[in-house]
């Protein structure tokens, strides 16, 4: 789904048959200006989508930026300024407000983990976990508060995780036929499997023919065991049970990547408004 088209079908969600309120009290012709307000501390997020959401409805409407997606704000502060008419301020108001409030949670709660690790080499995944249909807005949110985007979905990497494993009958047989799939399909396709114990890494060096082994609920001191036997051959992704409060023990142990869900599925969004400029 385009931008374009999300855009419609979320505004032909919302106004329906017309948008009742504005029409019943504002004239057509009423133009008027209204302020993106920030009201709590953290990264934004959405601004660009806000104002294609603005631009679907009346293209001549004028956007004045004072802040781009990825700035730290504060409380108090304008992130931006919309003139166009009444009823274009109104009809994307809400959704305007849905997207930016939910983008910058999300921004916002990644930084806390991207921050949180700065001192190593690791970085912040994030997953397929989110959103259906907001997907591609919530993963830009990730990397606008510092993240890194794992897969945007099926279709664009190879993850053979354990049920992909013990359906095909085993670690060894799963690497042999995707790879003989790849080749025959999508050359470009890059291979992560998952491990599950010590003894599973050790069987997928031995094999190996892949780009990434993601250490799947491992603890830190598992993960310092999986990493050396590694040895820097593939790349290495931390997953399962990783919070703020315990991230710092997981990036110590040299990992290249931290796959954490709880940045789309826990963040919590944050408190905007737009208010209309009165005279």
């Amino acid at each position: 789904m385009t931008t374009s088209e999300f855009i419609a079908a979320a505004l032909r969600e919302d106004i329906g048959s017309g948008d009742c309120s504005t029409l019943a009290s504002i004239p057509a012709t009423e133009r008027g200006a209204a302020v993106l307000k920030i009201k709590e501390d953290g990264i934004i997020a959405g601004i660009d989508l806000a104002q294609e959401i603005f631009h679907h409805l009346e293209p001549g409407a004028v956007f004045t930026f004072y802040k781009k997606d990825g700035d730290r704000v504060k409380t108090g502060e304008v992130a931006f300024e919309v003139a166009a008419s009444v009823h274009t301020i109104l009809m994307a108001e809400r959704l305007s407000l849905n997207c930016m409030q939910r983008m910058s949670g999300i921004a916002t709660l990644t930084n806390k983990y991207v921050e949180a690790i700065k001192d190593y080499k690791a970085k912040i995944l994030d997953t397929r976990k989110t959103t259906p249909l907001f997907r591609a807005f919530e993963k830009a949110a990730v990397e606008m508060g510092g993240g890194v985007n794992h897969r945007m979905g099926l279709y664009d990497m190879v993850m053979l995780k354990d049920n992909h494993i013990d359906f095909c009958g085993g670690i060894e047989k799963a690497i042999a036929k995707t790879n003989e799939w790849i080749q025959n399909n999508n050359p470009a396709l890059k291979i992560e499997i998952e491990a599950r114990s010590i003894d599973d890494v050790k069987r997928i060096m031995a094999r190996g023919n892949i780009d990434r082994i993601m250490l799947d609920n491992f603890n830190p001191e598992l993960l310092e065991e999986a990493v050396p036997i590694i040895g820097g051959k593939y790349e290495t992704e931390a997953s399962g049970g990783i919070k703020l409060e315990n991230i710092v023990d997981y990036a110590r142990t040299g990992v290249d990547f931290i796959s954490v869900g709880a940045i789309i599925h826990h963040a919590v969004s944050m408190d905007l408004s737009l208010k209309a400029i009165t005279a």
